[in-house]
């Protein structure tokens, strides 16, 4: 019965959104709400709240790296960087998309894919909005960058990989630096492969006629009376520290976030007045992102307390006949694609990957292989509508959640077929 009411509520949310029959907010909300009635759970309160707490952190997070970047936009610490890459692209679609592509593996070997999203689509989407390029490719090369970058130790799957089995960094990921350099590879032959088209259906010729100044100069809309030139290099080393922070742990990110925050808009906006604009003029953003975000949260709270994630993640489990033991950790990289697009990180590898590793040792095969297989699937985990980081992604760019899907779907799969077929081919995995 659970195993029917989980299925059947994924199809029926996927389906609502997709065909735009509810919003992402409303279908993350309503969908576990009526299908855990129906199965007749009618505690919801604790569930939703527990789903609520989880996500908290992230939402916290969110909100004050949107006014923390929010704040550097104003003050126009990007200036010179869209500046720069307006004037090496000169208006062709190919070289934006390829920077896109590089800047955001670069800026994922933070692990964080809130914070990539945050810095590449500040940087790109006033240039993608000015010259007319598809948005939906600025928010499909950074989500499949960040699915590759997520293999890093510091990232979410692999120190969960690490803390159950016990294993070092070295010893989990060396086999697999082969298939995450072809999975960088095949991100920038992504970013290639949208700017040929995308400099097909625009050209360059017209925006050849008019300097990188004059085009600079359309792209920045904000009042001239924000911007502190003068405390460029104080806003730029203050992020650089908050990095440097991230990176080693001093404080949990939404603390660093809280405290940047603090720091750069009392320097930079001294007088209680402007503080209070800038908040203002950020709020938009800030509620349009934070709202989905606790909608997931209620979504995955529902999803687990009502125990359906482990149903379905014991009939999956089960589908797998005998005779396939041995061709058991292709299946498991094939089926981490679902499995961690269907649910979280932590049910999949703390509840699933446990019980696969021990079936893989009866057929002679060691749990490290099945790890390493469970990571594979993860540029599509980055798209999952249980991900807090896609709506800040979406919601930064403006796009449908819907849409981001139908766009992004297939370039997910194909990463992870590439990474795949490397670990194959490289004898990481078994056939």
């Amino acid at each position: 019965m659970l195993t029917f009411l989980g299925f059947s509520m994924m199809v029926v949310f996927l389906y609502l959104i997709m065909s735009k029959r509810l919003s992402a907010i409303n279908a993350l909300i309503i969908v576990p709400v009526v299908f855990a009635l129906l199965g007749g759970f009618t505690d919801l309160g604790p569930m939703m709240m527990k789903g609520v707490e989880t996500i908290a952190p992230t939402a916290v997070m969110v909100t004050f790296a949107i006014l923390y970047f929010g704040i550097l936009i104003d003050a126009g610490m990007f200036d010179p960087l869209v500046n720069r890459m307006i004037k090496i692209a000169k208006g062709d679609p190919l070289k934006i998309t390829l920077a896109t592509a590089i800047l955001s593996l670069m800026v994922g070997l933070d692990g964080d894919g809130t914070i990539t999203y945050l810095i590449v689509v500040t940087a790109f989407l006033p240039i993608y909005e000015r010259l007319g390029m598809n948005k939906l490719i600025l928010a499909c090369l950074p989500a499949m960058a960040m699915g590759i970058m997520n293999l890093l130790p510091w990232g979410g799957p692999t120190s969960r990989l690490m803390t159950i089995f016990n294993y070092d960094a070295l010893e989990l990921l060396q086999p697999l630096i082969p298939s995450i350099l072809v999975g960088a590879s095949y991100i920038i032959g992504l970013g290639v492969f949208f700017g040929l088209k995308e400099r097909k259906r625009l050209g360059i010729e017209s925006i050849k006629s008019e300097s990188y100044k004059q085009i600079a100069a359309t792209l920045d809309t904000t009042p001239q009376n924000l911007k502190r030139p003068h405390l460029f290099w104080f806003n730029v080393l203050t992020t650089l520290l908050l990095i440097v922070g991230l990176l080693t742990n001093v404080l949990p990110l939404p603390a660093l976030f809280m405290i940047g925050f603090v720091i750069v808009n009392t320097v930079n906006y001294p007088k209680l007045k402007d503080q209070k604009e800038r908040l203002e003029a950020h709020a938009g953003n800030i509620l349009t992102v934070t709202s989905l975000i606790f909608a997931g949260g209620i979504f995955a709270g529902i999803l687990e307390g009502t125990e359906m994630v482990d149903a379905i993640a014991s009939a999956l489990v089960h589908i797998i006949p005998d005779f396939l033991g041995p061709q058991l950790p292709s299946i498991v990289a094939l089926t981490s694609m679902p499995f961690t697009f269907l649910m979280a990180n932590d049910p999949y590898y703390f509840g699933i990957i446990p019980i696969l590793a021990e079936t893989a040792t009866g057929f002679g095969l060691s749990k490290l292989e099945i790890a390493q297989a469970s990571l594979l699937g993860q540029p599509l985990h980055l798209l999952s509508p249980l991900v807090g980081s896609v709506y800040v992604l979406i919601g930064l760019i403006g796009i449908d959640f819907r849409d981001h899907i139908r766009f992004s779907t297939k370039y997910a799969i194909g990463t992870s077929l590439v990474m795949i077929l490397t670990a194959i081919a490289f004898g990481v995995l078994s056939i």
